[in-house]
């Protein structure tokens, strides 16, 4: 029924509801002990979505217990005993017990009274006769002495307070009366709070849930109260909430200490704290330590980026992890993280750093060490460092290698007859070409030296340059050897992009001009 799901035995911290609800009753007046004659009414409590149709009341008195059935859930009583109550499908009440007294003066006191609360005690004569002082002692001694007011007021209750209490009454004529001793229970208005969670031993990098587990009283299952959470007396894990559960999302080994928790009530009135519950929080050591380069298997051109990876399969925690060559026994650096990867950059490669690598990881259980990964380092696509011709080392050629050829047409050309002055000219041998320049070589041919350099803008080629006469006798089909007989010159030289030859590979005698720029040619003037 929802009447009863509504009524909880325990309060909401509690996390349990009882089986059956239980109601309460309160008084009006609030007093357990009054005058005979006159009336109490007892109300049966806990029915919060609407009163039964009818309640049974239950009366002990010396033994005897008699039953009365009411319409709603009030019910008039004007004799002494233990009352309880209960409606259809509900557990007994707590009982209530009412005292109607013949005594002169009473001392009248609230039915329940807990922890916080505040509370009266009130002093009262029977008949016309009005009090005009009023003394209350506690355990045998006097705590109150007033002639102003009849009531003894108690702010907020504590367990201290709990005792007997007697009150003495003075009229006119100076004629005292005392009271029947009472015994004043404070009840417990929660107990102290217990501190639970998930995992006394979690692993670190998993949540936590703590719980903070009290009860509240059916007479004040209504009390709210809120909660807080701490570490080790000086961490404060929460702010006050009116939650009671608290989740730590991911926790670590320095998380690792005595945890507590505190109830209040919202009126601070009441507080309370749990007993200390430790919690230990486990590492996994790092293992499967893996070390990955970026480009991948080891291989990288030299001036490119080379990034080193560090991983581990499983550890949590901060984990540091280093970098070594094998080779050279160097450290290359370190990293403190909390991850379970890191990286090394070496942001440009030189050949030197070709080599062996390895890795290591440790989280505090000592060092793992990755197997060892051979990087290789090759040199960019168009590289012609190191190719000097005839071991000139280190020195830089500046004479355009066509120039030396143009020259010597040049010069041929000054000197009146040619290089091939003095010289009988043979006739021409049958099916070959005249040139337009009978004094200069009609074609000079560009032997590429190094046939493994791969030519781009701007590079320096070395060629060998045979310079070949036209019109030798017999000798234009043979191997061109001989430089003293067929003034054929072989010279080494640095070819410049923008006096470069023609797609054939020729540089022709028309070019001549260019020379008169060119100093200290090499060349070899034809006899």
């Amino acid at each position: 029924m929802l009447l009863w799901a509504s009524l909880l035995f325990l309060a909401p911290v509690s996390g349990q509801l009882a089986t059956a609800p239980k109601p309460t009753i309160s008084l009006h007046p609030p007093w357990t002990t009054v005058f005979k004659g006159e009336t109490v009414n007892l109300t049966c409590d806990g029915f919060h979505f609407y009163a039964p149709e009818k309640i049974k009341w239950y009366r002990h008195f010396l033994g005897r217990e008699t039953q009365i059935e009411t319409l709603g859930n009030t019910f008039q009583v004007h004799s002494s005993g233990d009352y309880r109550c209960q409606a259809e499908g509900s557990q007994l009440s707590n009982p209530v017990r009412l005292h109607f007294s013949s005594d002169p003066l009473i001392l009248q006191a609230p039915d329940a009274v807990f922890e916080g609360d505040m509370f009266v005690l009130r002093c009262k004569k029977r008949g016309k006769e009005k009090l005009i002082a009023v003394k209350y002692t506690y355990n045998g001694k006097v705590i109150s002495n007033s002639n102003k007011t009849l009531d003894l007021l108690i702010p907020q209750a504590s367990s201290n307070n709990g005792g007997y209490y007697q009150c003495i009454g003075s009229v006119e004529g100076n004629y005292m009366f005392r009271s029947s001793t009472k015994v004043i229970k404070i009840q417990e208005l929660f107990p102290r709070p217990k501190l639970t969670v998930t995992a006394s031993q979690p692993t670190e990098g998993n949540s936590v849930n703590l719980s903070c587990e009290t009860q509240l009283p059916l007479e004040r299952s209504d009390t709210q109260l809120h909660f807080v959470f701490f570490r080790d007396n000086e961490v404060i894990l929460s702010d006050w909430s009116r939650s009671p559960e608290f989740q730590i999302t991911t926790i670590w080994r320095e998380d690792s200490g005595s945890y507590w928790c505190g109830a209040e009530t919202m009126t601070h009135s009441v507080h309370k704290r749990s007993l200390p519950l430790q919690i230990q929080v486990q590492r996994i050591p790092v293992s499967g330590v893996l070390l990955e380069t970026q480009p991948q298997e080891g291989h990288v051109v030299e001036g490119e980026t080379l990034i080193l990876v560090c991983s581990v399969a499983e550890g949590t925690g901060d984990t540091t992890f280093s970098w070594h060559r094998e080779d050279t026994k160097e450290s290359l650096g370190r990293k403190s993280q909390r991850s379970q990867k890191a990286e090394l950059r070496i942001p440009v490669t030189r050949e030197s750093h070709a080599g062996e690598y390895y890795c290591t990881a440790d989280n505090g259980y000592g060092h793992i060490r990755s197997e060892v990964v051979n990087i290789t380092v090759r040199s960019p696509p168009g590289n012609r460092s190191g190719l000097i011709a005839g071991g000139a080392t280190g020195v830089s050629l500046s004479i355009l290698l066509a120039a030396a050829l143009l020259f010597c047409c040049w010069h041929q050309r000054k000197s009146g007859d040619g290089f091939l002055k003095n010289r009988i000219r043979s006739p021409p041998t049958p099916g070959l070409r005249e040139s337009a320049h009978p004094t200069c070589p009609a074609a000079v041919e560009l032997q590429q030296l190094y046939s493994n350099v791969h030519r781009k803008e701007g590079d320096l080629v070395y060629s060998e340059i045979q310079i070949i006469q036209q019109g030798e006798e017999k000798e234009t089909n043979t191997s061109r050897t001989s430089l003293e007989d067929k003034c054929a010159s072989v010279i080494y030289s640095e070819v410049k992009r923008q006096l470069s030859g023609d797609s054939a590979g020729m540089v022709h005698c028309k070019d001549e001009e260019a020379m008169e720029s060119y100093e200290n040619v090499p060349h070899k003037t034809c006899p």
